[in-house]
């Protein structure tokens, strides 16, 4: 077998395969009879049928057959003879393919990029020394508090701070909003809608003009909207909302006592602080350790500059600007607004996956070097976890992974964290004082 390699560009290769003719009339030979063997014909019992009849009937099915066998056991003889890293799917394409004769195939392909692995052991990182303090436990507390809240109408005027319910209706240059923001449908009109009395609540400046009305009452409430109001349309415009006080409620926050311990399961106020502590120290921890492992992954990127396979970065980079454009959409910015920043978006989400795509290379070289695998039991607890997480039967976690080759990014994930683990253990590591809290 005959092979060449031509490089097409960054981690794109051409494979050139010509298989001998003999190997050709071999594997014809083979399939020949495996269709001789199991092919029925009439007039004849299976597997009796003379072979020039099989080959005439079935000539195009045992060629097709013949080409994918020498096709498979060719390339996978030429990617280990020329010790190619292929990623992704390979193009195919059959050059010329005849009994007696050579056959001839080309194959496109993407390959692993090849850089030297630099030193990973004794990486400098640096690992805040936290713990937990009082004040941590009391602002815990007091958003568990918060989740305790309850809001009481009162018979008095608005004052700082309360929350009122209101009936509202919007206009901008006259008109009702959403004739200048077509989308802005919330801004145009609502009833019995929630708003907190407080500084550039709501839209800048809309609350404030709330205060000293008493429930019934009506104002006309006069706004300036924001140069980079969410609602593009209608930035640096000035909008009028005739509003009605509806209801005028005041938070009253539970006491911090055993009753409100136990309305959070706890026995009394002793062990939910006990818990509280627990809850932030682990949170801590774990942030502090993440801390770590970016820091351990840019100092390795750092040391490694190679191409990067166009095929992988573009799907990864897919997949990064639909998670952009769902957290967006999810903290309410406009399709409007996402489609005037789809240059930006797609710019950062590139950056974003090429450094992910480098560090799994990276990882995945080290974990070879370092003779790091995933056992099955692994992969087992890790479906596991998932199918809890989901809430479904491990059995339909299995049959979903399967359907979409999802095994061996599992793999690869508990592979990264194992080099993660291996790297931290064996770095450079200078404990500080963590940053001061903002």
């Amino acid at each position: 077998m005959n092979v060449s390699v031509e490089n097409l560009g960054p981690c794109k290769k051409l494979l050139r395969v010509e298989v001998e003719a003999p190997a050709v009339d071999a594997a014809l030979e083979e399939i020949t009879l495996d269709f001789q063997k199991q092919v029925r014909l009439p007039g004849f019992r299976p597997g009796k049928a003379p072979r020039h009849l099989v080959v005439k009937a079935y000539a195009p099915q045992i060629d097709e057959e013949a080409k994918r066998k020498l096709v498979a056991e060719g390339y996978r003889k030429a990617i280990s003879d020329q010790k190619l890293r292929v990623v992704g799917q390979p193009d195919i394409e059959e050059i010329q393919f005849s009994k007696g004769r050579p056959f001839q195939f080309a194959v496109t392909l993407e390959t692993a990029p090849d850089f030297e692995l630099p030193e990973y052991k004794g990486l400098p990182v640096k690992r805040e020394m936290a713990v937990v303090t009082e004040e941590d436990i009391e602002r815990a507390l007091n958003v568990l508090r918060e989740q305790r809240a309850v809001y009481m109408d009162v018979a008095r005027e608005v004052k700082e701070g309360d929350f009122v319910v209101v009936n509202y209706a919007g206009t901008c240059e006259g008109k009702p909003i959403t004739d200048t923001a077509s989308t802005a449908r919330g801004l145009t009109e609502k009833k019995d809608f929630w708003l907190h009395v407080a500084k550039d609540s709501f839209i800048p400046g809309f609350t404030e003009q709330l205060v000293g009305a008493k429930a019934g009452e009506k104002r006309t409430v006069n706004v300036d909207f924001p140069a980079e109001f969410a609602a593009r349309e209608l930035s640096g415009k000035k909008g009028v909302y005739e509003v009605e006080v509806v209801q005028v409620k005041e938070k009253a926050l539970p006491e911090l006592d055993d009753a409100f311990a136990k309305s959070y399961g706890a026995e009394d106020m002793a062990r939910l602080r006990a818990g509280v502590r627990t809850d932030l120290q682990n949170e801590l921890n774990y942030k502090i350790k993440r801390n770590v492992r970016d820091q351990l992954v840019r100092e390795l990127l750092k040391q490694v500059n190679c191409e990067l396979p166009e095929s992988i970065v573009l799907s990864e980079t897919r997949n990064v600007v639909y998670d952009i454009v769902r957290e967006n959409q999810q903290r309410g910015v406009s399709k409007e607004t996402i489609e005037q920043q789809k240059d930006q978006i797609f710019s950062v989400a590139n950056n974003s996956a090429k450094d992910r795509i480098k560090a799994a290379f990276v990882l995945g070289r080290v974990a070879e070097q370092e003779g790091i695998k995933a056992d099955q039991k692994e992969v087992t607890q890790r479906i596991l976890m998932l199918a809890q997480q989901y809430q479904i039967k491990p059995e339909q976690m299995i049959k979903q992974l399967r359907e979409r080759n999802g095994f061996a990014e599992i793999e690869e994930q508990i592979i990264s964290a194992k080099v993660l683990d291996f790297l931290e253990l064996n770095a450079k590591v200078e404990e500080v004082l963590p940053t001061a809290k903002a």
